[in-house]
């Protein structure tokens, strides 16, 4: 079957979202009392969910923790780390040119649905996607393959005419 959507991830594919993502880190662990990584050190967090990033950063299993650890992370990324972004050079143009093909287009984000809509929006690529799909705030649909089952479900698309972008890995279940 031909091709019919491409989906693409938000951080790292669309957006430079480093700054933000590594100071918003940065403030949560410092909130906490812990004296935080430089933010090269922390590349690696961007793109998993908040939950396992905290889990290894603070070492610990412990729900408690780790949900104040995000909802300090949230604090300030809600306001500030956000817009501490950047769209990557010709994105919009490679954007256009797929849709010009007559592809459908679909932002698969595991960063909450409320902030990547924000963000779409910040860089003004709403009108270039069909859709924007992201995690809840409870961390619902935060396993990216879960996401893109929700997203070929509700968008009743077949698995083989679509291609992520942007993702090392995604497993389906």
């Amino acid at each position: 079957m031909p091709l019919s959507a491409v989906l693409f991830d938000l951080d790292g594919t669309l957006t430079d979202p480093k700054l933000g993502i590594t100071r918003c880190i940065q403030y949560a662990l410092f909130e906490l009392g812990y004296s935080p990584p430089d933010a090269d050190e922390l590349h690696w967090c961007i793109g998993p969910p908040l939950k396992d990033s905290f889990s290894q950063l603070l070492k610990t299993l412990d729900g408690t923790v780790i949900e104040q650890a995000i909802l300090l992370y949230r604090r300030r990324f809600a306001t500030i780390g956000l817009f501490e972004n950047s769209i990557y050079p010709q994105i919009t143009a490679v954007l256009k040119a797929i849709r010009f093909a007559g592809y459908k287009t679909f932002v698969a984000t595991s960063k909450p649905y409320i902030y990547a809509m924000q963000i779409i929006e910040y860089f003004g690529l709403s009108l270039l996607f069909d859709g924007v799909y992201g995690s809840e705030l409870d961390g619902t649909r935060s396993i990216k393959g879960d996401l893109i089952q929700h997203i070929l479900l509700t968008e009743k698309l077949l698995p083989s005419t679509v291609v992520m972008v942007g993702d090392n890995f995604v497993k389906l279940r």
